[in-house]
C-alpha cells in the first residue's frame, strides 16, 4: 500500500469562495486553475487508479489563508476547508486516509479554536501551517501554543513553504523573475524555518514533535557541513547582534534537532535528492509523497524503486512511517 502524504484539493466549493473573497491570486492561483485534479475529483480519482493501492492525505495548497484574506475571511475558509475535507474522508475513505487542517494564524486565539475542533470533532489527522504567517517568523512566542497543542495531541504539523514573486531575487528589482522564488525560494523558507525552530529550544522544550517539512527538508540535508560544522561559529559574522549564546543554550549540537524533522519524498522523482535527504533524516524519518497533482506521482514511485530499499525500509517508507506518526489504525 502507498500512502501519499502530502497531497493538495480544492475540497468542495471552497476555491469558489476562496475566488471571490481574493480575486487577485496571482501566479499561484493562475497555476492552480490550470491543474484540473486539484479540484475535480473524477479527475482525480483517475489518475490515483494507475497506481493500485494508492491512498492519499489531503490538504489545501498555496497560497496561505494569511496572506491574502483578513482573519475573518480567512478563519470562515478554514472551516468551510475542513468541513469540506473531512466530509470527503468520510465518503471515500479507500481515497483518503485523513487530512491536515488548515488554519489561519493572524489570530491565534481563532486559530486554535480551529485547531481542536478540526481534530477533536472532524478528526483531523494534524494541522498544516506555512514556513511564515504573513511575512513573521514561526519561532515567535504567539504560536507556541500551535506547537504546544500538537505534541500534546501527539500528532504532526505539515510545514509547507511560502513564498512569492514579491520577494525580489535583487535589490534592484521589485519583484522576483524566472519562478525562482519557487524553484529555489521554497527550499530556502522551509531551511530558515527549520533553522528557526531548532535555535529557539522547541525541541529541547517539545522533543518528541513532529514536523513534517515538504520537499525533503529543503536545503538541510544537502548542506548538512555548512549547517553542522559551519554553523559552530554562529556569531562570528555578525557586529550588530550578539549571537553568541544561541548554541550554547541548547542541549545537543545543534545539526542534531535537524534529524527530528520529517522529511517527504516529494522531489519531482530526483532519485539524487531523496537518496540524500534519506541519508540524513534516515528511513524512519522518511514519508512517501508526490506532491500530487503538481508533480509527477510516477516518477516519484520509480525514484523510490529504484534505489532498492530493503523490504522493511520500504514498507515503513511507502505507508508505515505515515501511520505510525499519524496514528492510523493498522
Amino acid at each position: 500500500m502507498l500512502i501519499d502524504i502530502y497531497t493538495h484539493i480544492f475540497p468542495g466549493d471552497f476555491f469558489d469562495q476562496m475566488s471571490k473573497a481574493a480575486p487577485r491570486l496571482e501566479n499561484i492561483g493562475k497555476r492552480m486553475q490550470a491543474v484540473v485534479p486539484v479540484y475535480n475529483l473524477e479527475e482525480r480519482f483517475r489518475l490515483m487508479d494507475a497506481f493500485g493501492d494508492y491512498r492519499q492525505l489531503i490538504s489545501l495548497p498555496n497560497p496561505p489563508l494569511e496572506d491574502i484574506t483578513d482573519v475573518a475571511t480567512g478563519s470562515h475558509l478554514a472551516r468551510v476547508a475542513n468541513d469540506a475535507m473531512a466530509e470527503l474522508c468520510t465518503k471515500h475513505p479507500d481515497r483518503f486516509v485523513g487530512f491536515a487542517a488548515a488554519l489561519h494564524m493572524e489570530d491565534m486565539d481563532k486559530a486554535m479554536e480551529e485547531l481542536h475542533r478540526a481534530i477533536k470533532d472532524l478528526g483531523a489527522r494534524g494541522v498544516q501551517i506555512f514556513t511564515n504567517v504573513n511575512g513573521k517568523p514561526l519561532d515567535r512566542p504567539d504560536y507556541l501554543p500551535l506547537f504546544d497543542a500538537m505534541a500534546a495531541y501527539d500528532l504532526p504539523i505539515w510545514m509547507h513553504p511560502a513564498r512569492g514573486a514579491e520577494i525580489s531575487d535583487y535589490r534592484d528589482e521589485e519583484r522576483g523573475r524566472f519562478e525562482m522564488w519557487w524553484c529555489f525560494g521554497w527550499p530556502y523558507e522551509t531551511s530558515v524555518a527549520m533553522t528557526r525552530l531548532v535555535y529557539c529550544g522547541l525541541f529541547d522544550r517539545l522533543p518528541d514533535l513532529k514536523i513534517i517539512t515538504h520537499h525533503m527538508g529543503g536545503m538541510i540535508p544537502f548542506f548538512d557541513g555548512r549547517v553542522g560544522p559551519g554553523m559552530d561559529v554562529l556569531g562570528a559574522r555578525t557586529t550588530d547582534e550578539d549571537h553568541t549564546g544561541v548554541l550554547r543554550a541548547l542541549k545537543k549540537p545543534h545539526l542534531e534537532y535537524f534529524k527530528n524533522f520529517y522529511a517527504d519524498t516529494a522531489m519531482f522523482g530526483a532519485t539524487l535528492g531523496i537518496e540524500c535527504g534519506m541519508k540524513f533524516f534516515g528511513v524512519g524519518h522518511t514519508v512517501f509523497s508526490t506532491d500530487f497533482p503538481f508533480a509527477p506521482t510516477a516518477a516519484t514511485i520509480e525514484a523510490i524503486n529504484s534505489l532498492e530499499l530493503e523490504r522493511d525500509d520500504l514498507t515503513a517508507l511507502c505507508s508505515g512511517n505515515a501511520e505510525r506518526i499519524m496514528n492510523l489504525p493498522v
